[in-house]
């Protein structure tokens, strides 16, 4: 059962201008970068808006969910449909771990103590900083594993990016991306398009289990919230998608994982 974090925090009384600037604002870092940015939105759950540390991250998987469907189209625009399904095995590879990891995530975080999982998403935050560095710094290659091995290691892998996606709440692009780049040598366009096909069933997964402990109360205690939230955050996601390249990795990455870095001391030091 879910322990003591699952208590619903009170109400939102931010004015919805607020929630919705807040999710736009870490749309636009997400997009900017390519990616959704739950890994920043977070922090600001817990932050800014109060939600414990299960609640936030609930909240966070759903804004993750909606921002994934809504990147979907443009996706689909930039891969056509039928060059991500000639790569069906790589999904399959991955999501052969990710389902489980999923679901071993979400169990996990339930059971923990309040205080144990702020400091466990503290680490996972230092974590997402250096892959953020890694990703947008250096250049990647492929391991070139034989077949016998890059499956295994798929799943690994899979299974790994599973639980942290579940216990931040994140889709887990961030982590998918380089790692369908390493292990299966895919293009970043392409290995951008099949994080969402691996995305959508692990998030999927998780959902499932953090329902099966009442965890989704959250959602309708601040159905107002969540909806200016997402709307927001898709707003942002298209705005930052927009300045893609406008501002250099170089200041940008650094800023960021900055950014995740505070995030991350102020989650561990969280009461």
């Amino acid at each position: 059962m879910a322990t003591d974090q699952n208590l619903l925090p009170l109400r939102s009384v931010h004015s919805m201008p607020v929630v919705f600037g807040a999710g736009a604002s870490i749309g636009v870092l997400g997009g900017m970068i390519g990616l959704g940015g739950a890994e920043f939105r977070l922090p600001l759950l817990i932050g800014l808006f109060g939600f414990a540390a299960l609640s936030a991250v609930i909240v966070n998987k759903a804004m993750s969910l909606v921002v994934v469907l809504a990147a979907l189209p443009a996706r689909l625009a930039a891969v056509p449909a039928a060059e991500i399904a000639a790569r069906w095995p790589v999904a399959v590879n991955l999501l052969a771990g990710s389902l489980l990891g999923a679901w071993a995530g979400a169990s996990w975080a339930v059971r923990m103590r309040s205080s144990t999982l702020y400091k466990v998403l503290a680490v996972l935050m230092v974590f997402m900083a250096g892959a953020l560095v890694i990703t947008h710094t250096t250049t990647l290659g492929t391991l070139d594993l034989p077949m016998a091995a890059q499956v295994p290691a798929g799943v690994v892998a899979g299974f790994g990016i599973g639980v942290v996606a579940a216990i931040m709440g994140v889709a887990g692009g961030e982590l998918l991306i380089p790692t369908i780049v390493l292990l299966f040598g895919e293009s970043i366009k392409t290995a951008g398009s099949l994080s969402l096909v691996v995305s959508l069933p692990t998030m999927l997964v998780a959902f499932a289990r953090y329902s099966r402990d009442g965890s989704f109360a959250v959602l309708g205690a601040n159905r107002r919230f969540v909806l200016v939230l997402a709307a927001g955050s898709v707003a942002g996601a298209v705005l930052g998608g927009l300045l893609l390249g406008v501002f250099p990795d170089t200041v940008l990455i650094p800023v960021l994982a900055v950014i995740l870095l505070v995030s991350a001391y102020k989650l561990a030091r969280h009461d």
